[in-house]
């Protein structure tokens, strides 16, 4: 293969080498993606890294020692923790696809200056449409004519990027703030928890604690009926239902968004928790994608699980101590 100290003899004028095409076509291709929508070539924009991995993993240890030091499960601390996850794992897929789509489109245009496409710039411009290449479907449906929807596609990637990036670590501020207010009331909590000293469930009472059992009942007497009232399960996100220390204060059947007299059902049931919690010995009540802990009074919002049931609203969740 000639090489750039090669004697070999030459005739007329020098013909480009692959290698060399690459190059240029990738380095036309450093300006002409990036583009604004309107224009000339720019430098291509700082891409905004996911997430700050490691700060995040230190504030799930933190998490973890937090819920070890007060005896259970925090339920606004893991719900904070669950919209972080979630957040900081959108921006990495969509750096995931941005690197995706660039590499691709740089192939792409190589590939075809390569071929003797001509200019790389234009050909990349004119290459189709992104979420096709993002797709990777088959490149002949990539030679669309609209330059402006191309330049704009690829262009809104880094855009979104950026914005969940900047999600995550709206996220992560609110983790690091929740740890915070959590140590900030320890003492309170200890207090409450040496007040009503954890239980064991009794089988007797179908595997929820009496504390549980006694709750229920008079939730149940007080505020009800309920058409249904599950409480010990071990399957999906079980958290205090798998210690027997929660009950589904259900108000609709099938999965329906209570509305009406079933949404007047749920709003009793859980006022009546919240004014005699203290006395009951309830640890925190989530109803309609909110949660009011007994140990910081008010309710305060919790993140969309996608759905009715999982964001209760089709019934009352009580956790006790």
């Amino acid at each position: 293969m000639e090489t750039p100290t090669s004697t070999g003899p030459h005739t007329g004028r020098r013909t480009g080498r692959p290698g060399r095409r690459a190059a240029l076509a990738l380095a036309a291709l450093a300006g002409a993606v990036p583009m604004l929508a309107g224009a000339t070539a720019t430098a291509p924009p700082a891409v905004a890294e996911p997430g700050d991995n490691a700060r995040f993993r230190q504030l799930n240890k933190q998490v973890d020692q937090l819920e070890r030091s007060l005896g259970g499960d925090l339920a606004k601390l893991r719900d904070v923790q669950f919209d972080a996850n979630r957040a900081i794992q959108r921006a990495k897929d969509l750096r995931a696809e941005l690197d995706a789509s660039r590499n691709l489109v740089a192939e792409l245009a190589a590939n075809q200056y390569m071929t003797g496409g001509g200019d790389p710039t234009v050909q990349v411009l004119t290459a189709g449409d992104p979420s096709n290449v993002l797709a990777a479907m088959s490149l002949s449906t990539h030679l669309a004519q609209n330059k402006s929807a191309k330049v704009q596609q690829i262009q809104q990637l880094v855009v979104d990027q950026e914005k969940a990036k900047q999600e995550a670590d709206r996220k992560i501020q609110e983790l690091e703030k929740e740890i915070a207010d959590l140590r900030s009331q320890k003492r309170r909590i200890q207090s409450l928890m040496k007040k009503f000293k954890p239980q064991s469930p009794a089988f007797g009472l179908g595997g929820i604690t009496p504390r549980m059992k006694q709750v229920k009942d008079e939730l149940d007497r007080e505020t009800g009926p309920f058409p249904q009232i599950g409480c010990v399960r071990t399957t999906g996100d079980p958290q205090d239902h798998a210690r027997g220390m929660a009950c589904d204060f259900m108000v609709t059947t099938g999965g329906q968004m209570a509305t009406g007299a079933a949404q007047s059902l749920g709003d009793r049931a859980a006022a009546y928790a919240i004014a005699h919690g203290r006395r009951l010995g309830i640890n925190y009540v989530i109803w309609r994608q909110r949660i009011y802990s007994m140990h910081s009074p008010g309710w305060r919002s919790m993140s969309n699980r996608g759905g009715v049931t999982a964001n209760h609203y089709d019934h009352v969740h009580i956790s006790v101590y």
